[in-house]
């Protein structure tokens, strides 16, 4: 992979831009602002053009909290993407959670059975809820800032999404339309178009589950790091990654010494918090190692004690189980469950994951465990 005119990430204090700060905790974890919200469970598929989720590969999200106002190009095995930003900078990975919250929308309605449209129809005051975000007037403003980043920013590659590939220069979205404010000016209903490109990789189910307290992380740098560890390890036992390889995945170009020291830093945070969600992080000699904390590899596998006739739920459903019990054993959700299942007769279900979800979602709100 090769980086072009791409200004250091890392040049820069490492904070939320679209956050406010929150006094003087500087705990890796920004706190959860909203404990009251409505359960929301990310299915996220980024939203970027992508073969085998290829937005995790790339790193196209500006993680400074400067403006961002040089063009980058990256290459890596024949692919070229090419970022272009407006008058307002790159987009921001803070910027990308508004993809995220519009792209998790149209895959509930996917996995409804319903059919997605390009254009997102949301409530301003649930987006910011959902992603952590203040819902003060500043927040809303910000939000509006990272809506015209989004805007602006473009993008020219030839990645494949949805096993076509082409050469294409689109923006992140399309367009994004205010239809109803407060009498103070505030935002409240909200439409906002996805690009065709972008609307091709949502229908093409390249979905992965992000742990809910990716919006609570305060450094754009370990955002991006989680990214690739959801790509690479998902459910394995672990994942490891070069210091050199890690730099160029998170599209650095500061000195390797300096990269070294912001990785440093994070494991010791993690080690001292276990903050990093999903996966525990350390570095020896220059090899980072991701650890799946929940060691869904070495597990036994919930299918096996629950009989043939028991449904299956795929490992990226109990990741998502995670999100809608957070705390709970998922696989004693499960075998509770599936007991359930056969107590009430073995109804047939028309969809055993999100009869899943469900399940786990009730007992989270019954009784919750955060």
């Amino acid at each position: 992979m090769t980086i072009d005119s791409a200004p250091s990430l890392f040049d820069a204090p490492i904070a939320a831009p679209s956050m406010a700060v929150d006094g003087d905790d500087r705990t890796p974890l920004l706190p959860v602002r909203h404990p009251n919200q409505d359960l929301f469970i990310c299915d996220v598929l980024d939203a970027i053009p992508k073969d085998d989720m290829a937005s995790m590969e790339h790193p196209v999200f500006s993680l400074s909290t400067k403006p961002d106002n040089r063009m980058r190009r990256y290459e890596h095995n024949g692919n070229v993407i090419e970022i272009i930003p407006s008058g307002k900078g790159l987009a921001t990975i803070h910027d990308k959670d508004i993809l995220i919250y519009c792209i998790s929308q149209l895959v509930a309605k996917m996995n409804q059975g319903q059919q997605p449209s390009r254009t997102v129809r949301l409530q301003a005051y649930d987006m910011l809820v959902a992603t952590n975000r203040q819902t003060s007037g500043e927040g809303y403003r910000l939000m509006a800032d990272a809506l015209t980043r989004l805007r602006g920013t473009t993008v020219r590659t030839n990645i494949q999404t949805g096993g076509v590939e082409e050469t294409r220069i689109f923006g992140l979205i399309e367009e994004a339309r205010i239809t109803r404010k407060t009498f103070d000016g505030r935002m409240l209903d909200l439409e906002i178009t996805l690009s065709d490109w972008v609307y091709r990789s949502v229908i093409s189910k390249n979905v992965l589950t992000l742990h809910r307290d990716y919006f609570r992380l305060r450094k754009p740098f370990e955002r991006r790091m989680y990214e690739l560890a959801r790509k690479h390890c998902g459910v394995k036992d672990e994942w490891k990654i070069g210091l050199e390889l890690l730099q160029k995945k998170c599209g650095s170009n500061s000195p390797l010494r300096v990269f070294r020291a912001l990785v440093k830093k994070v494991c010791e945070h993690d080690a001292d918090h276990g903050h990093f969600p999903d996966y525990a992080v350390t570095m020896n000699d220059d090899v980072i190692l991701f650890r799946n904390r929940s060691g869904l590899k070495s597990k036994p596998d919930p299918l096996a004690n629950a009989g043939d006739d028991a449904p299956y739920i795929d490992p990226e459903t109990m990741h998502d189980a995670k999100t809608a019990a957070p705390g709970y054993d998922v696989y004693a959700l499960y075998d509770e469950w599936v007991s359930w299942w056969h107590d009430m007769g073995k109804p047939e279900l028309k969809s055993p994951r999100a009869a899943f979800l469900g399940f786990c979602k009730k007992r989270h709100e019954r009784k919750p465990l955060r």
